[in-house]
């Protein structure tokens, strides 16, 4: 499903609000009645809320296009989330870097990575 909503996102969409939008995991609900679509958008806050809100318009558009490619009698309700996972380790990987530039970081923690 994964697969498909990213398909759908990234190529049947046509809002350039969308354009920076990857989705990174779906977790469907035990009952298969809800989905929480993961997706990384890059871009400022504003940018970011923004595409967030035209995700969710388009969450109709995309159910159905699911349901129509794979064939499926019920398609989950899709709930868009930001994933900051990747973010997340794009700043620490700065701070890292950064404290290794200006010599905070010692040399033993550079031979753990």
């Amino acid at each position: 499903m994964r697969e498909e909503i990213g398909e759908v996102v990234g190529f049947e969409l046509t809002d350039p609000r969308l354009e920076s939008v990857v989705v990174t995991d779906v977790k469907v609900s035990d009952d298969l009645r809800d989905a929480k679509v993961f997706v990384i958008v890059t871009g400022t806050e504003k940018e970011i809320a923004a595409a967030m809100r035209a995700l969710q318009n388009a969450s109709v558009f995309v159910r159905q296009q699911v349901a129509m490619n794979l064939s499926l009698r019920h398609v989950p309700l899709l709930n868009f989330a930001r994933d900051t996972a990747e973010e997340n380790a794009a700043r620490i990987n700065e701070i890292i870097t950064t404290l290794k530039n200006s010599g905070e970081l010692g040399a033993e923690a550079s031979e753990t990575e």
